[in-house]
């Protein structure tokens, strides 16, 4: 049924298709835990470049999946060469770029929701460092610098803590509900374990300012991505 049995040599091949591999290889499947494909497709063309709402820092409220087109060519080169599932990130333009969906590369498939990887809990790609600050301080507009960035992740996380007290309240009859915030229900996700966090960091100095971030306001960092100085504070993230 599609399964490993058994590996080893001189097995039974009773009742199986036997395929001759001499000089061949058998790999695992792989999984890309970061891909912009269907969002950015490969070749490159313009007219599908859909992987970045550069429009405001904070774009929690976008969803990938919303962006990605079955049709890339580049899906078709990742089965071959044995992926078999795929992470999908917006871009790094943003402190928050917004939700990332993990997707099967399912050749000709007229929608994403054919590629949706069943379960798949959703994520949040966010960005630190560079990215954000050239993108905005390029058009004279914070965040431009670390400060502004670190800034714009501390308000955007309380006013999520400030909403998701809103609902729990209204949920226990004290009080109305907050008219719903797309923006806000992704950040309260990641408050509450449901929503996974990517994050997007070069520097070591960035990433102990993530980790600060989060224990501030209560929240886990799944992974950090791009993360070229990372061994500078190994220890840290062992034990974080």
């Amino acid at each position: 049924d599609g399964r490993i049995v058994a590996v080893g040599q001189n097995l039974s091949a009773e009742g199986a298709s036997v395929v001759d591999a001499s000089g061949r290889f058998v790999t695992p499947g792989i999984i890309d835990a970061h891909s912009h494909l269907g969002v950015y497709p490969s070749p490159s063309l313009d007219a599908m470049s859909d992987g970045n709402e550069a429009t405001q820092p904070n774009t929690a409220e976008v969803w990938a999946e919303h962006s990605v087109w079955p049709q890339d060519p580049g899906f078709g080169r990742a089965v071959a060469g044995g992926i078999t599932t795929l992470h999908i990130l917006p871009g790094s333009a943003n402190l928050f770029g917004g939700r990332g969906v993990t997707l099967r590369p399912v050749l000709g498939a007229r929608m994403v929701q054919e590629m949706k990887f069943p379960s798949a809990p959703q994520s949040l790609k966010m960005a630190c460092g560079e990215n954000p600050s050239r993108v905005y301080g390029g058009r004279n507009s914070s965040p431009a610098t670390g400060m502004g960035n670190v800034a714009g992740y501390r308000q955007a996380f309380a006013n999520a803590q400030r909403y998701a007290r809103q609902l729990a309240a209204a949920e226990n009859g004290e009080g109305e509900a907050p008219d719903r915030d797309l923006e806000m229900e992704t950040l309260a996700g990641v408050l509450n374990g449901d929503i996974i966090l990517q994050w997007h960091c070069y520097r070591a100095d960035e990433m102990a300012l993530a980790i600060d971030v989060a224990r501030e306001f209560d929240f886990e960092i799944a992974a950090f991505h791009h993360a070229v100085e990372a061994y500078k504070i190994a220890d840290i993230l062992a034990e974080e």
